[in-house]
């Protein structure tokens, strides 16, 4: 009978849910050559937090186990032996009173089949499957599987017929069309780069709470914290301890704040959001009334019905009442934190991951350090500068960073769009404005809303006004077109730009004027194609190695490994002369025709942009989305570094040096 009531329940809750809830297991495919007659096909499942598929192996009498049916099998293929399956778990199910065998988070089956009709270009299966939450649906995802030529690689992964050529893949242009290989990927270094530039994130996080609390709202609650902690404990050591727990409180208040976002947004989704028009259009108004705030126009706050709540429970004393005192920390220095912390948000968030967690954990660590110290060394306090006019200094000092630092948004979807509205010279000429005032401020030759009377600057304020002073004249001659390398990751690249071969110089009297057609200048003078197909016949009619570059117009370390590596001569000589540079760039925001557009196989994601396009191309077939990535091959696609077919950012030049010279070697 609980058999009956749960299968009626199950059916009338499946046609709700189904309209809800398009599938919770996303799939991936791909073929491996074995040996002359033998392949094996692998199936590979990401599924949804809390859900889970059953095993092929489950017992009869439970839920319904998976399920390949092969179409066209009988004189073609025959299959060896069941589909061998990833780990699974195994419990007991009260209501079929079996046990039950399921996967959970990801499965992977692999299906052996012998292939006894040579002509035979692909085989097509169909995957029957129950996924279960709260309620179980059945589903069926179906695939076809191309057969590799005998003149490919051993080992040739193709990713369900994917749809890759020069512009846009169309519904009826397949892998084939330009022969793509794809071999085994060594992609270590992306992981290796994401690491460290978590600790870039921490690193500049950390300097961002060190400069909050040298803000008006943050640096003269030090001594009135510290003082409260000393007086109130009964005993020196319960103060200090307090005083710990206290630091801990605003670190734990900060990296739950971190979470929301990671959490509101998905790990994933915020590193799309880095090339997304409308995010960094938004964030540059954002980050212009944050430098609005700070330079003095209004005050950026909290209701301060908030804190007053917040007080009432902070009186309640214990470890409850210290959290609720760093809570209204939090909350009454908003004014000055607030900016701060929506820009390292901001920042971070476009990094994707976990990155907001860690800015959050750098941002705190900086913020609530002092406190912790000085309530464990009280004596430290008389070591303290006084608090004065030098703290809206340094509030007015970052008002000017988040100016600068909200048109590098706007230069982005610029950049993505491609409307040559911010170009290099402008951006430059806005970031001279920005600073040469800045150095003026520093001078105390203009004043704030909120300054003191300044009837001298001291000697660390003419220090820093004279270094920014430097910095303002190093980027004018970025206007005649100098490379500035210090800043190179922020200003749009130099052939985007009024004067792309430098002022003085044009087009027609450069060398570059005999380009190949589909060509265009690159960086430093290199040719470099956007179109595959264009880029693979000039290769072929030079019979040189192609080198894949995937990037991006808003990719900050493709700026870097441009003008840091591509610009040294021997790196420049390489990719002038020996190769053939196309550049596919993956935020290209430009639809593809009507008719080209399409589903990617691998994904399940519509392909709807050139830059989707591409994207598309580097996951199926290299199995990362890291930019900038780089790939040299061969003129059917075929990777001529062995061991390490990729490589991304890494600015040691005489390794990206050795990578080259080793695959042209293996393509000569």
């Amino acid at each position: 009978m609980r058999k009956i009531l749960f299968l009626l329940t199950a059916f009338l809750l499946i046609t709700t849910v189904k309209a809800q809830i398009l599938d919770p297991v996303k799939w991936k495919s791909s073929i491996e050559k074995k040996s002359n007659q033998n392949y094996l096909l692998h199936f590979d499942a990401v599924i949804e937090k809390e859900w889970h598929m059953y095993s092929q192996f489950t017992a009869d009498g439970g839920a319904l186990p998976i399920e390949i049916v092969f179409k066209n099998q009988s004189g073609n293929f025959k299959l060896i032996g069941k589909a061998k399956e990833s780990k699974t778990k195994t419990t007991f199910n009260d209501v079929f009173r079996v046990n039950e065998t399921y996967f959970v988070n990801k499965a992977h089956l692999v299906q052996e089949v012998s292939v006894s009709n040579t002509k035979l270009k692909s085989i097509e299966a169909t995957l029957n499957y129950q996924a279960c939450k709260d309620v179980c649906i059945n589903l069926e995802k179906k695939f076809t599987f191309a057969i590799p030529a005998q003149e490919e690689a051993e080992i040739a992964p193709i990713l369900d017929t994917v749809k890759v050529d020069s512009v846009a893949p169309g519904p009826e242009k397949s892998v084939s069309s330009i022969k793509l290989k794809a071999e085994k990927t060594v992609v270590s270094k992306p992981k290796e780069e994401h690491k460290k530039g978590l600790w870039k994130i921490f690193f500049l996080a950390f300097l961002g709470g060190f400069a909050a609390l040298l803000t008006p709202c943050v640096f003269p609650m030090i001594p009135m914290t510290v003082s409260f902690f000393t007086k109130q404990s009964k005993t020196p050591a319960q103060g200090k301890r307090n005083a710990v727990i206290y630091g801990i409180s605003i670190i734990a208040i900060y990296v739950v704040l971190g979470l929301l976002v990671t959490g509101i947004f998905g790990a994933d989704a915020l590193n799309a959001l880095s090339t997304n028009v409308w995010f960094n259009i938004i964030f540059f108004l954002l980050l212009i009334v944050f430098a609005a705030s700070f330079l003095g126009a209004f005050e950026i706050m909290l209701p301060n019905s908030w804190a007053n709540k917040v007080d009432r429970q902070a009186d309640k004393g214990g470890i409850v009442g210290i959290l609720f005192m760093a809570l209204a920390l939090a909350i009454v220095s908003f004014s000055c934190t607030g900016p701060i912390v929506g820009t390292l948000l901001v920042e971070s968030a476009s990094k994707g991951g976990i990155a907001p967690i860690v800015g959050m954990l750098g941002f705190s660590s900086a913020l609530a350090l002092p406190f912790m110290l000085f309530a464990m060394f009280p004596s430290w306090l008389h070591s303290l500068p006084k608090s004065g006019g030098w703290l809206n200094t340094v509030k007015v000092f970052l008002g000017f960073l988040e100016l600068a630092l909200a048109f590098k948004f706007l230069s982005n979807a610029d950049l993505v769009l491609q409307l040559h509205f911010l170009e290099r010279e402008v951006f430059l000429a806005i970031w001279i404005a920005i600073f040469g005032t800045l150095a003026f401020y520093l001078f105390g030759k203009i004043t704030m809303p909120h300054d003191s009377p300044l009837p001298h600057i001291s000697v660390g304020r003419l220090f820093m006004g004279l270094t920014v002073l430097t910095f303002t004249i190093y980027m004018i001659p970025g206007l005649w077109g100098a490379p500035l390398k210090l800043i190179n990751a922020f200003p749009p690249p130099v052939e985007y730009s009024e004067s792309p071969f430098g002022v003085g110089n044009s087009e027609t009297n450069n060398t570059t004027v005999m380009l190949p057609t589909g060509a265009k200048s690159g960086p430093h003078g290199i040719t470099v194609f956007d179109d595959y197909d264009k880029g693979l016949a000039y290769a072929k009619s030079v019979n040189k190695p192609i080198m894949l570059d995937f990037t991006g117009f808003a990719c900050v370390n493709c700026r870097k490994m441009e003008n840091n590596v591509w610009s040294e001569e021997k790196i420049k000589s390489i990719l002038k002369n020996e190769v053939v540079v196309i550049s596919l760039f993956v935020d290209d925001k430009r639809d593809l025709p009507k008719n080209e557009q399409f589903v990617s196989k691998s994904t399940g994601e519509s392909i709807e942009t050139i830059g989707d396009k591409w994207t598309d191309f580097m996951i199926t077939k290299y199995k990362t989305n890291t930019q900038p990535l780089y790939v040299l091959t061969d003129l059917k696609g075929n990777s001529l570094n062995i061991e390490t077919p990729t490589t991304s950012y890494d600015p040691d030049v005489a390794l990206y040096e050795k990578w080259l010279k080793t695959g042209i070697a293996n393509y000569k």
